[in-house]
């Protein structure tokens, strides 16, 4: 039996015991492949089968811009969302190689970017950005709606493609500074932590980011999850967080990506808390903040290997790993089947 998470439902842990149990019928030590065995616990649950299939899975980008950037917080500048927009697209990207070498498919959604549309990409554009956060709410409410609602119809299409496996990444230039404000307010932690060099600011350009990310918290009293994805966060978050809040409706495993994608499962999870139990988590960021996000949601990682890139490339290699987990589970002989004799 295994340890009850405080974010799991009772019926939710009955079904990963269950995999337990039926694990622990395999030609192996009982826990012997670790991290492995919990990961094939969870898709087993999140499926309702000891045979999860986990064949078709979709990596999907949402994209936007942040008002925030006004206040010079980002080592690019903003039209790199667009260029970059471009290059997914036309295949160039680091995700179109991590998709392609994994057989995944590649979705990119446009949220919010400034410019026009781009063949190839999904266009959900909302606005040319959000507002800057420092001195009024990023979006409306009927903006924040849209955007939760693009996330949401993009796990529609991923559940009509039989995908059952999906995870999730975005572009924006600036959201590491909406994401730093998120997870302070929500993880109950100073700017000096959740605040790290995003695509690469030097000292001065972090400690600049500190200050913007403590007027933002400033500005916007409230706490309520929700209220705080509208005031502080970005299109791209919100849609985030509503692929996470529809995945429960498909049977849908959600591969997290890094700090922004655990950011918007911060939002998603205050929201609904049963969102937690479909949430995989792929990798520890290099930004610091992201160690705090992940230990308010009891999320420990499968890989740890210094990313920072954004672009879903994470949770596109957890894929592979997922995959092997369930393969255990699905392909591995019992001790009976195979006429091998348990411990003394």
């Amino acid at each position: 039996m295994c340890p009850k998470d405080p974010l799991f439902s009772d019926e939710f842990v009955t079904r990963i015991n269950q995999a337990a149990a039926a694990l622990d019928q395999k030609t192996k030590p009982p826990g012997s492949l670790g991290a492995l065995e919990k990961v094939a616990m969870q898709i087993s649950a999140i499926q309702k089968t000891l045979h999860p299939d986990t064949r078709i899975a979709r990596t999907i980008l949402f994209a936007a811009d942040h008002g925030v950037v006004e206040e010079g917080i980002s080592a690019y500048p903003q039209a790199v969302t667009q260029q970059m927009l471009v290059n997914f697209a036309s295949g160039g990207a680091a995700a179109n190689a991590l998709c392609k070498a994994n057989q995944i498919d590649l979705e990119v959604v446009n949220v919010g970017v400034i410019g026009d549309a781009i063949t190839g990409v999904v266009n959900e554009k909302i606005a040319d950005g959000t507002k800057n956060s420092t001195t009024t709410p990023a979006m409306d409410t009927t903006q924040l709606e849209q955007a939760i609602n693009a996330g949401r119809t993009a796990v529609q299409r991923a559940a009509a493609s039989g995908a059952t496996l999906v995870a999730l990444g975005e572009m924006g230039i600036g959201n590491t500074t909406s994401a730093a404000a998120i997870v302070s307010a929500l993880s109950k932690v100073s700017a000096t932590k959740s605040v790290g060099p995003g695509t690469g600011l030097d000292r001065d350009g972090i400690s600049h980011k500190i200050t913007i990310v403590e007027r933002i918290l400033s500005c916007h009293g409230s706490r309520d999850p929700k209220q705080v994805l509208q005031n502080m966060g970005g299109f791209e978050i919100a849609a985030l967080a509503g692929a996470m809040l529809q995945a429960r409706q498909h049977a849908i495993a959600i591969v997290v990506d890094g700090y922004i994608a655990t950011a918007a499962a911060l939002c998603a999870v205050g929201m609904d808390s049963s969102v937690r139990e479909h949430l995989v988590f792929s990798h520890r960021s290099a930004e610091p903040g992201h160690t705090a996000a992940l230990s308010h949601l009891n999320a420990r990682p499968l890989l740890s290997l210094d990313l920072r890139l954004g672009e879903g490339s994470g949770a596109t290699l957890a894929i592979p790993l997922i995959r092997s987990a369930v393969a255990i589970l699905n392909d591995m002989a019992t001790f009976e089947s195979a006429g091998v004799d348990r411990e003394l």
